[in-house]
């Protein structure tokens, strides 16, 4: 089943969302309005035509951005979420279908409110296109400085990686940032630290290595608090999508001096595996962000480097 939704932006950045009602399939979650496309209908048709009808609104397909698309499994009931970014319509939007229509900053819904499948679709929204990752080489008395600079050149999304060093080390590191962090709006992640982001709370996060996606049962951290996780083939990105991540990072895209022995596996395979996931993911590996329309190109919410960005 192939299944359209659309993700109205207004003018202030606020996202659409609507209420299932009751009698449905997840009756009283929110969603992003659409539906299924129909026999002999292009997706755009589909859209528009589910626009008019759960919202009376007539969208314009030249304001129509591709956003994810997303294979999901609900029970034995599988189908294809195609998201599209819409920023021109005409007509208000009105309940015609749903209990409830909200208009929403994408910073303030909650993860939890929302159906499953439309999940990925909020993260992908939120995340911006650049993941950069500290340097392994790093002198911990010098990490702060350079994630500042980070943070005032405008990246909004990190990751704190220091290998060997303890972890009490990298989370007072972590916990100088939070007045920075709050004023960018902006969020650090420790790597691999889930009890670190947990007790530093908003504006901190946890990438988790691949063993800890086997490890693990359930996601780590509440909604409010992003999860990313490090991948490497389909399995890792299946596990990632299962435990709720919010993105994944994909690698190796290409040959990159922080892992020279790892065969890369270039664009036409990522493409493949990031297509077939269920989340937003980033390519990483000998790229940078020059890297990001490339990466575009071939389903990837951004670039994820160390390098290339430091």
């Amino acid at each position: 089943m192939h299944v359209l939704a659309g993700v109205l932006v207004d003018g202030a950045g606020r996202l659409l969302i609507a209420q299932r009602p009751p009698g449905k399939h997840l009756a009283g979650l929110w969603e992003f309005p659409g539906g299924k496309r129909e026999a002999g209908e292009t997706p755009v048709e589909a859209l528009l035509r589910e626009l008019d009808e759960e919202l009376g609104i007539a969208a314009d397909p030249l304001s129509f951005e591709a956003l994810i698309r997303i294979p999901w499994t609900y029970g034995e009931r599988t189908m294809l979420l195609e998201a599209i970014c819409i920023r021109a319509w005409s007509g208000e939007p009105r309940a015609l279908e749903a209990t409830a229509l909200a208009w929403k900053d994408p910073r303030h819904i909650d993860a939890a409110q929302l159906a499953p499948a439309d999940r990925p679709i909020l993260a992908a929204m939120r995340l911006p296109a650049h993941y950069p990752i500290t340097p392994a080489g790093e002198a911990p008395d010098r990490v702060a400085s350079v994630l500042r600079v980070a943070l005032a050149r405008g990246e909004r999304l990190l990751q704190l990686r220091l290998p060997g060093q303890p972890c009490a080390v990298t989370r007072q590191i972590a916990a100088s940032m939070k007045d920075e962090l709050h004023r960018f709006g902006a969020t650090l992640l420790l790597n691999r630290d889930i009890e670190g982001a947990l007790a530093l709370g908003e504006g901190f996060g946890v990438h988790l290595g691949a063993a800890q996606l086997h490890a693990l049962s359930a996601r780590p951290l509440p909604f409010a608090q992003r999860v990313g996780a490090s991948c490497h083939d389909a399995d890792e990105l299946a596990l990632a999508s299962r435990l709720g991540c919010d993105f994944a990072t994909l690698s190796p895209v290409q040959s990159t001096p922080s892992h020279p022995d790892a065969e890369p596996m270039g664009w036409p395979r990522f493409a493949r595996l990031a297509e077939a996931a269920s989340l937003p993911v980033y390519a990483q590996g000998g790229l940078g962000p020059d890297d990001v329309a490339e990466a575009r190109l071939h389903a990837a919410q951004g670039v994820a480097g160390i390098t290339g960005f430091f």
